[in-house]
């Protein structure tokens, strides 16, 4: 299994607009973070984990020329704007994405993106062709067996996944029991950390190595960044198996 990092950035992207910090005015490429999304890619299939605004610009940035399934972790606009960009994949594929989702992302992207479902169209491309396939429990998307999770993200939850040897998970505030157990020893853990400082809705630096240290994965990266945390020297003071992810980071599981 293959995972690259698409973005890597919390919901403002950095540089921030209007901003002057040394973090958005750095001249090392790990600073500069698009909103967060991933693939993974397992036995010659490629699954996308959310659309974020800058789909389009991440999916040149890395080479990405097709996926096979799109997986939606909740739908903030953070992660999920870049949804327009999916009819490209429909032109390539010549054929409809599943889109995999919990019912309330699924009710959401309907409402928001109607275009999208509510009228036929004469060839793919014109707009995103797509089948919803709501999750309840275990499933497969694009032929990766994943078991999702619960966090709550403030008032809202989030999905997290399961996917043999990664978890992955963004916009975490807490997390249950329940799911810390389906997170322990995976080879590899995304976990979000925004900052230094706690957040209502985020969790932050300290809080995602605590939970780090509690489940033990065998390697962390950290992702929904803000441009409080420099990549450089936020790296200097992780434990050594965890790591700052950045946009275009490959790691192999």
């Amino acid at each position: 299994m293959r995972l690259t990092f698409l973005g890597t950035g919390t919901s403002n992207g950095l540089p921030v607009i209007g901003c002057d910090c040394p973090v958005c005015r750095s001249d090392d490429p790990r600073d500069w973070r698009t909103r967060t999304s991933a693939i993974v890619q397992e036995n010659g299939t490629t699954l996308l984990i959310d659309t974020a605004p800058e789909l389009r610009l991440q999916s040149i940035a890395v080479g990405l020329k097709r996926i096979d399934a799109v997986l939606y972790t909740h739908a903030h606009a953070d992660h999920v704007d870049g949804f327009d960009d999916l009819r490209r994949f429909n032109q390539i594929n010549q054929a409809k994405l599943d889109v995999h989702c919990d019912a309330e992302t699924a009710g959401l992207l309907r409402a928001r993106y109607s275009y999208a479902f509510e009228f036929p169209f004469p060839f793919f491309g014109g707009k995103p062709d797509l089948e919803l396939r709501v999750f309840n429990g275990c499933f497969e998307a694009a032929g990766i067996a994943a078991q999702p999770f619960q966090v709550t993200h403030g008032r809202w939850t989030v999905n997290g996944f399961r996917m043999g040897g990664l978890v992955y998970l963004t916009d975490a505030k807490e997390v249950p029991q329940a799911s810390l157990d389906i997170m322990r020893r995976a080879e590899v853990l995304v976990i979000n950390a925004l900052r230094d400082e706690p957040h209502p809705v985020h969790l932050s630096l300290g809080q995602a190595l605590e939970i780090i240290a509690e489940v033990k994965p065998g390697r962390a990266y950290l992702v929904h960044i803000s441009h409080e945390l420099p990549h450089a020297a936020t790296s200097r003071r992780l434990p050594e198996n965890v790591f700052m992810a950045y946009d275009g980071l490959v790691v192999e599981i």
